[in-house]
């Protein structure tokens, strides 16, 4: 049960949602066996029962791979099962008028074959709808399917009422059946898009970033650049000409070269330092957006702006992994100081229960991990005994302001 559970949840959520669909429908079959399989042990001899049940349970099997290469299409993962939808519908022909023709004289046997025909055509007609490209073909094969079993019930010596009554309860079940299917699929590739537009929303976030990087940079020296690349041309100029005015030109070059290289360090500065009042605010409704219960408890005032630089770092990655990596409903973050410690926690519920983020390997925590190693912090991660996901930094505070903090003054 432990590895089941494990391999469960290792899956994404599109993948959670496909391999319930694709066990729907072999439950399909399962019911099919189930439903009308069984019904010849009680009303026939046993022998004409075991074959009755291995027909049906053929033709389960057949409709339950073709369902499966079906999906496998419409997922685009292989071409239409032309073939298995073909070899189907002769395999629903057969079953069902073998199932007529093995009627013994008697109520009871003539009930098993009207199950059994009735049984055969509807989860025939329906499964086999699945291969099909258009809903007006749907249609027309669920359709045509009653009908079509109407007739050849009548043909076999249905009365008229029963062959209606047929056509009726195929129409009914094949139906529903067709509905099902077809419903299954395109909620699946609905999850699937969901989730490449969270992608494609997560990589135009960091575009969009990029984007506001340069564009501070270019605010910032390209003015300074095209005064250099003048000033360097007049100085040009005026040396030819032998004038000492090139010097100082010079000088005034070197001096916007040393400002613009200012510039640009506290542009970068600022860009890689982040606010932890604005990171938790921003991670709460983040989160909340995305219909996860998030709650923050304690404050970062008073805290050093180094510190509460990185701790807005991790708050920010750290909820960028609940919205990525799992299916959290609940995320708790946590900020106390304890005996000169800051100490930060975030807690989910949504991580896949057989891994561990570390800070390294690679992953976005890595990053993390070196910037805490700077200040002499410290990161962990992994799962608790109640199955959460726990990352949890310590950051020592200077020794003044270790002093003058205490707990009271971090929690609400």
């Amino acid at each position: 049960m432990r590895a089941a559970g494990t391999w469960w949840r290792r899956k994404s959520t599109p993948a959670k949602v496909e391999t319930y669909t694709r066990w729907s429908f072999h439950t399909i079959a399962l019911a099919q066996v189930s439903a009308i399989g069984l019904v010849p042990f009680r009303n026939v001899p046993q022998s004409l029962a075991l074959w009755l049940f291995l027909l049906v349970a053929g033709h389960a099997m057949i409709g339950a791979v073709t369902a499966s290469r079906a999906m496998d299409w419409k997922r685009g993962m292989r071409e239409q099962p032309v073939r298995w939808v073909v070899a189907l519908a002769a395999t629903t022909l057969a079953a069902a008028l073998t199932a007529v023709g093995t009627a013994t004289p008697g109520p009871a046997a003539e009930r098993v074959a009207v199950t059994l025909f009735v049984g055969i055509a509807s989860f025939g007609t329906g499964v086999m709808a699945l291969g099909l490209r258009s809903t007006r073909h749907m249609l027309w094969s669920v359709l045509g399917g009653a009908f079509g079993s109407g007739a050849v019930a009548f043909s076999q010596g249905f009365s008229l009422l029963a062959s209606a009554i047929s056509v009726g309860l195929i129409l009914l079940i094949s139906g529903f059946l067709t509905f099902t299917c077809v419903f299954s699929v395109w909620l699946l590739d609905a999850v699937y898009e969901l989730d490449e537009a969270r992608e494609t929303r997560a990589r135009l976030a960091v575009a969009e970033e990029r984007l506001r990087f340069g564009r501070d940079l270019h605010d910032v020296i390209g003015r300074n650049l095209a005064v250099i690349a003048l000033k360097s041309e007049l100085a040009v100029q005026l040396n030819q000409r032998g004038r000492a005015d090139a010097v100082e030109q010079m000088i005034e070059v070197q001096r916007l070269a040393r400002e613009s290289q200012r510039e640009v360090r506290e542009v970068v500065r600022g860009y890689r330092e982040a606010d932890l009042g604005a990171e938790l605010a921003g991670a709460r409704g983040v989160l909340t957006a995305a219909g996860i219960d998030c709650t923050v408890t304690g404050s970062a005032g008073g805290l050093p702006t180094v510190v509460q630089s990185t701790l807005g770092w991790v708050v920010r990655e750290a909820a960028t992994n609940v919205l990525r990596h799992g299916d959290a409903r609940r995320c708790a973050v946590l900020i106390r100081v304890k005996e000169g410690l800051v100490v930060l926690s975030v807690e989910n519920d949504g991580a896949p229960q057989d891994t561990e983020v570390r800070p390294s390997g690679g992953s976005g925590l890595a990053g993390l991990g070196e910037r805490l190693a700077e200040i002499g912090g410290t990161l962990r991660s992994g799962l608790t005994g109640d199955g959460r996901f726990r990352l949890t930094v310590e950051v020592p505070l200077p020794s003044d302001h270790a002093a003058g903090r205490s707990l009271s003054e971090v929690t609400p």
